[in-house]
């Protein structure tokens, strides 16, 4: 009994009072996902590690789907879940490596520089996307929200103490690290696959007779994800950074965010985020 009041009371690494919590209740998230993947593919020694180790080309719906269930397990599992998923992917990458596009030099995909590179890209993502599509929220709690974020960056093996903890300290990881950002090859066949993946096989039939509602769809939100990059990596696929871009982007996710949250909650909340809740109000909270 004292164990399952103590599993009942755990309201994981975060809780409801975070601006963690707060971000990530936005299903609009999912453009926010997608546009980190495009921030990562630029990293040479990063979209190595991916292109060598995984098989999102033969299983994207899948690897977003096991993607998806880690990060609401780190934000809203019970510590003990959190960090066991932690755990599980510190180890599996431990075992992964890749050699270096430039240099053919082997290494580790879990070297910190990487590490920080996508946890970096996932959680500015996350909150820049949850901003411009309407989400209200001050300065501080940007900062506050990037702070609670080492602690997710911990799990998979950083120090957080070398993990930007700011906006101010984002905006100068980022100028640290552009100088080795680069548009190799497997980054262009990423972009182009991100934009255009192949459509899960119950939806195929649509496509094939030339409706594609499910495609258009994607696009748009693909579209919409790209917008949102910076400028500067925009010019980097080759598009131009215009301000215009910015201005569409941002209308195009705050009526993304419009469409997705009518639809009932119910349906878009996954069971980790209901046994969340269910913890909450066991907790009185």
């Amino acid at each position: 009994m004292d164990h399952d009041l103590d599993h009942a009371e755990d309201l994981g690494l975060f809780g409801p009072s975070s601006v963690t919590w707060k971000v990530h209740h936005e299903p609009v998230l999912l453009v926010a996902g997608l546009r980190s993947l495009y921030l990562q593919a630029l990293h040479p020694r990063a979209m190595a590690g991916v292109d060598q180790n995984s098989g999102y080309k033969t299983d994207p719906w899948g690897r977003l789907t096991r993607t998806a269930t880690y990060v609401a397990t780190t934000i809203y599992g019970t510590t003990a879940q959190a960090e066991a998923a932690g755990r599980r992917l510190r180890v599996r990458h431990a075992r992964m490596r890749a050699h270096d596009p430039f240099t053919g030099e082997e290494f580790r995909i879990d070297e910190p520089d990487l590490l920080r590179w996508v946890h970096v890209t996932e959680v500015e993502s996350f909150v820049s996307t949850a901003r411009r599509a309407g989400l209200a929220l001050t300065d501080s709690e940007v900062d506050a929200y990037y702070a609670e974020q080492r602690r997710a960056a911990e799990l998979v093996g950083l120090d957080p103490a070398s993990v930007p903890g700011s906006a101010a300290a984002v905006s100068a990881y980022y100028r640290e690290v552009r100088p080795e950002l680069r548009m190799t090859r497997a980054a262009a066949e990423t972009g182009l696959f991100l934009t255009a993946p192949p459509v899960p096989w119950k939806l195929s039939l649509p496509v094939r007779l030339g409706l594609g509602p499910a495609r258009l769809a994607y696009l748009g939100i693909a579209g919409t994800a790209f917008g949102l990059l910076p400028a500067w990596a925009r010019r980097m696929y080759g598009a131009l950074g215009l301000p215009t871009t910015d201005l569409s982007a941002a209308l195009g996710v705050r009526a993304l965010r419009l469409m997705i949250n009518a639809i009932p909650r119910s349906l878009v909340e996954g069971p980790i985020y209901q046994a969340a809740q269910a913890r909450v109000a066991a907790a009185g909270r």
